[in-house]
This record gives C-alpha cells, structure tokens and sequence, in this order.
C-alpha cells in the first residue's frame, strides 16, 4: 500500500509528542519493514525544516529532520499540473489540496493523518489505526 504521510504526523515523530509518538512509530516501522510505502509532499519538507528549527532551537535538529525524511519517505513532486489541479480543486484549504493533488498525481492508495478534518473526496483519508487496521486485515 502506498500512502501519503501528512506533516502531523511526520512531526509528531520528530519532535517527540508524547500523546501522538506511538501511533507515529508504528507508522514508521511500518514503513521501513517495507509493509507500506511512505510518500511526502515537497512542501512538507519545507514546513518540517521551519517547524523543527523553531521548535528545537537548532538548525542542525532541523537539517537532521529533513534527511531523515528523505531517507525514510519518497517525495510527490509539485509541478504545475498538481498546482493546477489543487487550484480547481473544491477542498478550501489549499495546503490539504496540495496533499490530495500530489497523492493522486502518484496513484498512491490513501493519506494518513490525524486531521479528522482532512478532506475525504477523491482518496481514501485514514488514521493511523485506521491504516494498521488494513495491514492486519490484509495479513488474514
């Protein structure tokens, strides 16, 4: 299965939130065990760098972030075609119609989020339980 990680959760990982951290490692491992594929939109990279060096206080906590991400996630290119098509999008935040756009630019299978207010109109949107749920049912 190939998902869309959206930035929440991305950071609940990296900065350690304590009330998020162990869905979001269970993703993690569910990505580098090879289980699901793990995909970010390039912009998300940019909002992980800002909101890691504010958060930590350290460029190089920031920089380490991005790599990791890189390491671990493949990156949905922006090209104006997504552009264009979050643009004529009906999803009111443009940021969520970048997501969406780049995840069916790709014919990735769902984004995973904690956002239950992600917008759920052309791609499956699933929580990370939601999303193990799958792989377990999938297993049986």
């Amino acid at each position: 299965m190939k998902v869309l990680v959206d930035t929440n959760i991305i950071l609940d990982f990296l900065l350690e939130r304590e009330l998020f951290l162990q869905e979001a490692k269970l993703l993690f491992q569910a990505i580098n065990s090879s289980q699901i594929k793990g995909y970010v939109t390039a912009t998300t990279l940019t909002d992980i760098f800002y909101i890691a060096r504010r958060h930590t206080q350290s460029l190089e906590r920031a920089r380490q972030s991005v790599v990791f991400i890189l390491s671990s996630l493949e990156v949905c290119p922006i090209d104006r075609t997504v552009l264009e098509l979050a643009l004529t999008s009906t999803t009111p935040d443009f940021e969520d119609a970048l997501q969406v756009s780049c995840a069916l630019a790709q014919g990735l299978d769902a984004i995973v989020t904690r956002d239950a207010k992600f917008p759920a109109n052309s791609i499956q949107v699933l929580s990370i339980h939601e999303l193990m749920q799958k792989l377990e049912d999938a297993r049986d």
